[in-house]
């Protein structure tokens, strides 16, 4: 939790940074955001399937099998990333140009899609580093070693606020580049964080016996690649899908303007603060639960009491910091340089995030408590395909045949996730995720 907040902090300010340049410059690069994130999460599904079989393996004391894991986390990472940069590089102008609807006379089409193209283009650059990162801090987290990664993700948000400061700005001397300063500190960064929790790791080699040797071969035994192909690509399908989900009803909402844009891009820099506690909870209740399913040294109804109190700790997180975000949501908008509609518009989107935020506190924990013993199927249909079956629908729907203001029919989607807890709640009752697939 703190390595997320610490850089999701980190990442508002870089986003207000750009923000007090202008609108089309805080548009352009939210845009290519929402287009990375999609690559992100294919890396992050692309690994989770994996790191399920990493936990579990460090819950039975096995080094060969999390050595072998951590290979294939390069592999699959790199593979990801050289096909995102191919689409990206031959089809980013057309992605980005799907964003921008012109229609209310505020913000500039043509100047927000030149913004974000010199930021895409730059951001390009750091996808390798950023990938590799993801395998090394996947795996170390995985074994216990959350600390590190933490530090790693601490020296690089620095580098990144620093570089933001010099690079946008034009400070110390340095020419003031603006978007593409803001991408060009955000590839040093991502380039410091590898090197830091690379050369920590292999110089603890023996504390993480996995990275010994782990680069004389990239030999990984085909039944494990054909394990993980089976648990993961649900996983990776289903990151995929619901990030594209996530794109695609930005994409929506955007029909009603830029002006949409840019205040989505507000409410999310800060809703992504508060967010950090639900989605680092997700993460540790999966890792938790897992290397609980592949120690056996508890009984089912024991792992599945641990799988409630850990939901319920998350769902309690939420509504305090739910509260908080209520109560920043008037003046936080003030901060950006754009227009008051923006802003007003932007407060109304926090406090829906805000209302909402221990539905997805519940629906993200189920989530990880059901993919913690490999029923990355099951997960597959009640997250990703939830959302393309019901949210998209209603948001296409709401946005092309009704006249509804974007902040109401924002909520009427949002009061959609009620289905999606009673499925989570109904599958964790059920226990049918209480698996050890390492036997």
């Amino acid at each position: 939790m703190i390595q997320n907040g610490i850089t999701n902090i980190v990442g508002m300010l870089d986003n207000v940074m750009v923000g007090r340049v202008g609108t089309d410059p805080m548009s352009g690069v939210a845009v290519v955001n929402e287009i990375l994130f999609v690559w992100m999460l294919m890396i992050f599904g692309g690994l989770s399937g994996i790191g399920i079989f990493t936990a579990q393996y460090t819950g039975k004391g096995d080094t060969e099998g999390v050595r072998n894991t951590f290979r294939l986390q390069i592999l699959v990472s790199l593979l990801i990333t050289i096909a995102g940069i191919a689409v990206f590089l031959t089809r980013g102008e057309q992605l980005v140009s799907l964003f921008l609807t012109e229609d209310t006379g505020i913000g500039n089409a043509e100047a927000t899609l030149s913004f974000a193209m010199s930021y895409f283009k730059v951001m390009c650059l750091g996808l390798v580093p950023f990938a590799v990162t993801q395998a090394y801090a996947g795996t170390l987290r995985s074994t216990g070693e959350t600390v590190m990664p933490m530090t790693a993700s601490l020296i690089a948000v620095a580098v990144n606020l620093v570089g933001n400061y010099i690079l946008i700005y034009g400070k110390m001397g340095a020419p003031a580049l603006g978007v593409v300063g803001a991408a060009a500190a955000t590839v040093i960064s991502r380039i410091v964080e590898l090197l830091c929790l690379a050369l920590w790791t292999h110089l603890h080699a023996e504390k993480y016996r996995f990275v010994k040797g782990v680069y004389r071969s990239f030999h990984v035994p085909a039944a494990l690649i054909r394990s993980c192909a089976v648990k993961g690509m649900p996983l990776l399908l289903n990151e995929t899908m619901w990030a594209g989900c996530s794109a695609t009803l930005t994409q929506i909402y955007s029909v009603r303007g830029l002006s949409v844009i840019a205040a989505f891009n507000i409410s999310r820099t800060i809703s992504n603060v508060f967010n950090v506690a639900f989605i680092a909870m997700g993460s540790a209740i999966g890792i938790i639960i897992g290397q609980e399913l592949g120690a056996g040294g508890k009984s089912a109804e024991e792992v599945k009491k641990d799988a409630w109190i850990l939901t319920w700790f998350s769902v309690g997180l939420c509504v305090i910091s739910g509260g908080l975000l209520t109560l920043v949501s008037g003046a936080f908008p003030l901060i950006y340089n754009t227009s008051d509609e923006i802003r007003a518009m932007a407060v109304g989107l926090i406090r829906i995030s805000a209302v909402c935020m221990p539905l997805y506190a519940f629906e993200n924990a189920s989530y990880f408590v059901i993919r913690s013993g490999g029923k990355t199927v099951v997960t597959f249909f009640f997250d990703s395909c939830f959302g393309w079956i019901f949210s998209i629908p209603a948001a296409w729907f709401l946005v092309h045949r009704t006249g509804l203001p974007i902040l109401t029919l924002f909520f009427i989607v949002q009061m959609i996730e009620w289905i999606k807890c009673v499925i989570g709640f109904v599958l964790m009752k059920k226990g049918i995720w209480i698996n050890d697939i390492t036997v």
